[in-house]
């Protein structure tokens, strides 16, 4: 993977694969829309309700692999340095947290006509809750210091020792008695949810999963751009002969 590491080669690689991408989130999510809230059936005990699982499910599933890739690309920043891994650690951030506080407001439109709640202390509520606040302390981190390098360190570090609380989120159903039941699509044998169900949530769960690629490679490119940028413009203040500024930046630098 070290070639990849390269940023202008990584620009052309993410530049070839955007465009499919972003055609495949706009078919799998049409697709996903029809069979979700028109051609799939609603449930016999939840009723209508039932059809904010396909946004609901799949946002549950993005907020862990964004944190998972997240917390991937930190290790691999911490320990083997590569250029873009702490950007893609940046880039991956913001966009898990969205996923994340999808989830959180669609369970708790779900949970009102179901538990009679907006909210319950339930384990599987309260570590994705948790993984949200890792999530904006993160992007705290990130900005809590002038140096964009310790900025990182410091994120990632978060990133690793949070990344704990992902099989807490994936199995909270198993060890404890919670308000979610127990997993329907990812188990031994066959799913227990009928097919006219699982083919809408699974097209969703793509068409989320190709969304979040799409999105990390723009804001991944966006990011190389800056870097570049702000390299730029420190290269043109420390030319400058004689400039208080260009003396500062020199002597925060070395």
């Amino acid at each position: 993977m070290h070639r990849f590491a390269n940023p202008a080669r990584f620009l052309r690689l993410a530049a070839a694969i955007q465009p499919w991408t972003a055609g495949a989130t706009l078919i799998l999510l049409g697709l996903g829309l029809y069979f979700g809230l028109v051609d799939s059936p609603a449930d016999y005990q939840q009723g209508e309700s039932v059809r904010i699982m396909y946004v609901h499910v799949p946002s549950a599933w993005l907020a862990m692999a964004a944190y998972s890739t997240m917390a991937a690309a930190s290790g691999v920043g911490i320990i083997w340095k590569h250029p873009l891994a702490d950007l893609v650690a940046k880039a991956a951030s913001p966009v898990g947290a969205a996923f994340t506080f999808v989830c959180l407001v669609t369970g708790s439109l779900w949970g009102k006509p179901m538990w009679g709640t907006w909210w319950a202390w339930d384990a599987r509520l309260t570590s994705m809750l948790i993984l949200f606040f890792l999530y904006l302390g993160h992007m705290a981190l990130l900005n809590a210091f002038d140096d964009p390098t310790r900025g990182a360190k410091a994120a990632g570090i978060l990133a690793l020792a949070g990344f704990v609380n992902i099989p807490i989120i994936k199995f909270s159903v198993d060890w404890w008695n919670t308000l979610h039941q127990p997993a329907s699509v990812s188990r031994v044998g066959m799913p227990a949810i009928d097919p006219a169900m699982l083919l809408p949530l699974m097209l969703m769960g793509l068409a989320f999963t190709t969304f979040f690629v799409t999105i990390l490679l723009m804001r991944v490119r966006s990011e190389i751009l800056a870097v570049k940028v702000r390299a730029i413009r420190l290269t043109q203040i420390h030319s400058v002969p004689g400039s208080a500024t260009g003396e500062l930046v020199g002597e925060s630098l070395r």
